[in-house]
């Protein structure tokens, strides 16, 4: 068992890592301070885990709620049949709702228990490594807009992270791979050790290694709690964990969420960003292409679809929440391990290295 904790004074929580946790009756499950708790999930998790998960809340009255599974699901209605059923099992301000699934179902069961009550505790229990990895830890909740992706949300941090890698096992091969993506993501733009360490590693992370899955998680979560522990709201230096994200933001919107996986969009916003990282010369030419091998290898995509208009894809970013006075923030790299923040390149710049990454080189 690993744990990291998420400083933030009295919103403070640790992130449990490890195996065998569900349905161990591990001390982590002591959560709610009610008696009534609601387990939201999918339809393709709740098969495999609900049960092990409702084992585990003993001596609390638990009540499930099975929702659609994918982003194109993480919508106004879904997020109100959450409310929906809290109201009919009459939670009280001490339940809490823990949200076993991806991204998709985190983001939404956390945000409903945001809202409800004007905000209940909430548990996540992340059962993707994308969400293992990124979307269980820092408190963003909400759901997506038809015009742009999490436009409705807020900012409110889990009780505990319960991370059980068994989970994983049932995990198809190309929907880790976008989880890594997160991964890469962090090493690329904070920690320059990390992304060698994956470099080496690759095969075996590809192989699913239970100590080295761990470690990964491990580290990424880390990076991730110093950050948000500097920064919860994104005033600053947690934008940097939008690397890549502002571009396949834009790209999952005209493809209505149903071509790419969120981390196959980041791995490709990603290439974008680093392109034009390279383009405006703020970092050496090669970088692209060091991420670009490496991405290849835990099979994540690389390319624009070329039916996609760069004028598309920049006007789609209007929309996005890292724009502010009218100015995009990307987040750009001067070197492995070093992001920063931009609001300097210009659209020619923009289109260029959107252009760049959509031919096959």
């Amino acid at each position: 068992m690993q744990t990291v904790r998420v400083d933030l004074a009295d919103r403070s929580y640790t992130v449990f890592i490890g195996t065998g946790i569900l349905g161990s009756g591990h001390p982590a499950f002591d959560i709610p301070r009610g008696s009534t708790a609601l387990i939201v999930s999918n339809e393709k998790v709740a098969p495999l885990y609900l049960e092990s998960l409702e084992a585990s809340l003993a001596g609390v009255e638990v009540h499930n709620l099975v929702l659609p599974d994918g982003e194109s699901f993480k919508t106004l209605e879904n997020w109100a049949q959450i409310i929906d059923r809290l109201v009919e099992i009459r939670a009280t301000r001490d339940a809490t709702v823990f949200t076993l699934g991806g991204g998709v179902i985190g983001d939404m069961g956390g945000f409903a228990a945001a809202s409800y009550m004007r905000g209940i505790d909430f548990v996540q229990v992340p059962t993707s490594l994308l969400a293992q990895v990124d979307a269980s830890v820092g408190g963003k909740t909400g759901f997506n807009h038809p015009l742009g992706k999490n436009l409705i949300g807020a900012f409110h941090q889990p009780t505990a992270v319960l991370i059980d890698i068994d989970t994983l096992d049932t995990l198809p091969g190309r929907e880790f791979s976008a989880g890594l993506a997160e991964v890469i993501k962090i090493a690329a733009v904070r920690d320059a050790d990390f992304l060698d360490w994956l470099e080496e590693n690759r095969h075996a992370i590809a192989s699913r290694e239970p100590e080295l899955v761990i470690e990964l998680i491990r580290r990424s979560i880390a990076n991730k709690a110093e950050i948000v522990a500097e920064d919860e709201r994104e005033s600053g230096v947690r934008a940097l964990l939008n690397f890549g994200h502002s571009f396949a933001h834009a790209i999952e919107t005209l493809t209505d969420y149903r071509l790419y996986l969120h981390g196959e969009a980041v791995a490709i916003g990603m290439m974008v960003a680093t392109r034009l990282s390279e383009i405006r010369g703020l970092c050496k030419t090669g970088f692209s292409d060091r991420l670009g091998k490496l991405m290849t290898s835990f099979g994540l995509p690389l390319h624009i679809p070329e039916d996609l208009e760069p004028s598309s894809i920049i006007e789609t970013m209007k929309l996005d929440k890292k724009v502010i006075a009218g100015s995009a923030r990307l987040i750009l790299v001067k070197a492995a391990g070093h992001g920063f923040i931009d609001s300097s390149s210009d659209k020619l710049q923009v289109a260029a290295a959107i252009t760049a990454s959509q031919k096959q080189t």
